[in-house]
């Protein structure tokens, strides 16, 4: 079967006045229209092309390049909204679907939309979705472990925080006082993956986690708390000289790496010092 929503290595097998016929190996047929052909194109040649449902949803190939392929979410500009429900572009000339059912909040035309796209097996048709607890996990597995980097999509804008799509195959939390400026719907970004809630679900965040990624003075300051009982009696209005004479680095060096671990949270700020968490 020549699934729609997927890239296909198939046989050019036939030339008509539409376009050509590719097959694969079962004898599945579908048109590559002839305003899609290339120059390099010939019968019993090789052509990789995408393969998308038509309005009648009948499989169609193209050479255009989509921004998301068969159960993968993106960020789309949503182009219009009708009765029916919102349609995006994404890459190839019939736009995708979004109904009014499959939208977490309503869309809206000229913004930009984190879709998830699967195929329909009613209507036979490749179709959107911003509603994600189907098609993400939300419980961490063996498939993640802590401090590893992960590839995420902000999807949603939450009372906590940032909701993000990580690797295709989770969902986690950015918490929103742990990040140094606001996140945009769509945006991609390395994260990295925190300790273990008791819950199970996954928390990130967008500094490296563990202590092999913390930077020397960082470094140099955790091990300082370790071996005094985790407490420091300094904070970023200490005296320079108090901090050159405790840990042997500048102020400003000092206060970098205390950002640093706290941002981490590794470290507690309170009125009488630091305090390791």
């Amino acid at each position: 079967m020549i699934q729609p929503g997927e890239y296909h290595h198939l046989l050019i097998i036939r030339e008509t006045p539409q376009g050509f016929y590719l097959s694969d190996e079962d004898g599945g047929e579908v048109l590559l229209p002839g305003n899609y052909r290339t120059p390099d194109m010939a019968v019993d040649e090789y052509a990789e092309v995408f393969v998308y449902a038509d309005a009648e949803g009948r499989p169609v190939a193209t050479t255009e390049k989509p921004l998301l392929t068969l159960n993968t979410a993106a960020p789309l500009p949503v182009a219009d909204v009708n009765k029916f429900g919102a349609f995006c572009d994404w890459g190839v000339s019939k736009q995708l679907f979004v109904p009014f059912r499959n939208q977490r909040n309503p869309l809206e035309a000229g913004k930009t939309a984190v879709v998830y796209m699967y195929f329909d097996e009613q209507s036979q048709r490749l179709v959107g979705t911003t509603i994600f607890k189907n098609y993400f996990k939300e419980l961490a597995d063996d498939g993640l472990e802590m401090g590893q980097s992960v590839r995420c999509i902000i999807a949603e804008r939450t009372d906590l925080g940032y909701k993000a799509i990580v690797n295709q195959n989770y969902l986690g939390l950015i918490y929103s006082n742990e990040t140094d400026r606001p996140l945009k719907v769509g945006e991609q970004l390395t994260a990295y993956v925190k300790p273990p809630r008791h819950d199970g679900k996954i928390d990130l965040s967008i500094y490296a986690v563990g202590t092999a990624n913390i930077e020397p003075s960082a470094q140099e300051l955790l091990e300082k708390l370790r071996t005094n009982e985790g407490f420091l009696p300094l904070h970023d209005k200490s005296d320079p000289a108090l901090i050159r004479s405790e840990l042997g680095m500048s102020k400003k060096m000092f206060k970098k790496a205390l950002g640093g671990l706290y941002r981490q949270r590794k470290v507690e700020i309170r009125e009488d010092g630091i305090h390791l968490v």
